[in-house]
């Protein structure tokens, strides 16, 4: 009984860390997120940029938040695309097979599905940062203090334009 209930234990030790590693985000995924970082702090200023993503006193910690925080919104766009995929599936299979696959059977076509939507989940999600980032850039320019006013909720005010942005990304 002794020698089930140790190895039952080693089991669950083993077993716990393989459970989490599914939710580990896979090297692909921040790479691409990295990629959409540099994307952003190209089109904005480097200001900005620390102004959006930073959390610490200089902003200098925006670029790693980014990728962090990009990497799991791209996670959850895969899994969104997987159920609108599924769905789209279920309702027709060979048209879905027809649209989506690319070899000669159409089996592929779940995968591409989910990668070609995931995908313009992403951009469309990164086109909308850059819109509103830009909309929050001009409205501070007209009147730096108003705009810290309505939108800044900390002690400083420092919050400001990525309050603004998140204001206006989400309507």
């Amino acid at each position: 009984m002794g020698r089930i209930m140790t190895l039952l234990a080693v089991l669950a030790v083993f077993a716990v860390p393989a459970a989490l590693a599914d939710d580990q985000p896979t090297p692909q995924a921040q790479q691409n997120a990295a990629q959409q970082c540099k994307a952003q702090l190209k089109k904005m200023n480097t200001t900005d940029f620390r102004l959006l993503w930073g959390t610490n006193k200089n902003g200098k910690n925006a670029f790693g938040n980014c990728v962090a925080l990009t990497t799991q919104q791209n996670q959850d766009n895969v899994q969104s695309a997987e159920e609108q995929c599924r769905a789209e599936r279920a309702k027709d299979p060979t048209a879905f097979a027809t649209k989506w696959g690319t070899n000669a059977n159409g089996k592929n076509a779940f995968g591409k599905c989910v990668s070609q939507t995931a995908k313009a989940m992403a951009q469309e999600e990164q086109q909308e940062t850059l819109n509103a980032a830009q909309q929050c850039k001009a409205e501070r320019a007209k009147d730096p203090a108003a705009f810290r006013a309505n939108y800044g909720t900390n002690h400083n005010k420092r919050n400001a334009f990525a309050r603004c942005v998140a204001k206006k990304k989400n309507g």
